[in-house]
């Protein structure tokens, strides 16, 4: 995908309102999604970086902790998914573990965290996946949020 069409993804999958029960049920859809697939995944789920949903499917680990929190920050930077800030720098010729100010102990610029983003407000939080490819990891959370979203 080039930066438009991730922008557009972003663009469509707005909510209206997010609550503490939308995190629980999105979070459960992405849940069942992965068992659908029959893979493992970490999911985390954040409104104004207070946790609402965090859950470790059988088969990931402490690890998937760490790439839940350094994707999730680039959304909270840069208020984008954490996929488009990577082919963004890529496009220029770089990586933002190059090129950006952020260290890569804190921050990295791969798909799995996409922003929550309100209609009319703007983005309010982050749904984060994390055990597969950075690839899979921002098809699974864009896939559990056009699921939620019905879309």
């Amino acid at each position: 995908m080039n930066l438009q069409q991730l922008e557009n993804v972003e663009n469509e999958l707005q909510f209206e309102v997010f609550t503490n029960e939308d995190a629980l049920n999105l979070g459960m859809t992405l849940i069942d999604y992965a068992k659908e697939n029959n893979k493992a995944v970490a999911i985390h789920i954040e409104r104004n970086r207070v946790p609402l949903f965090t859950h470790l499917m059988y088969g990931t680990s402490e690890e998937n902790v760490f790439w839940l929190n350094r994707k999730k920050r680039i959304v909270d930077h840069y208020n984008r998914s954490s996929h488009y800030i990577g082919a963004r720098f890529e496009e220029q010729g770089t990586t933002h573990d190059e090129s950006s100010l952020l260290q890569s102990s804190e921050y990295q610029a791969i798909g799995g965290s996409f922003p929550i983003r309100i209609k009319d407000v703007g983005v309010i939080g982050s749904v984060t996946v994390a055990g597969l490819t950075p690839q899979l990891d921002h098809d699974y959370a864009v896939e559990g949020i056009k699921r939620f979203l019905k879309k």
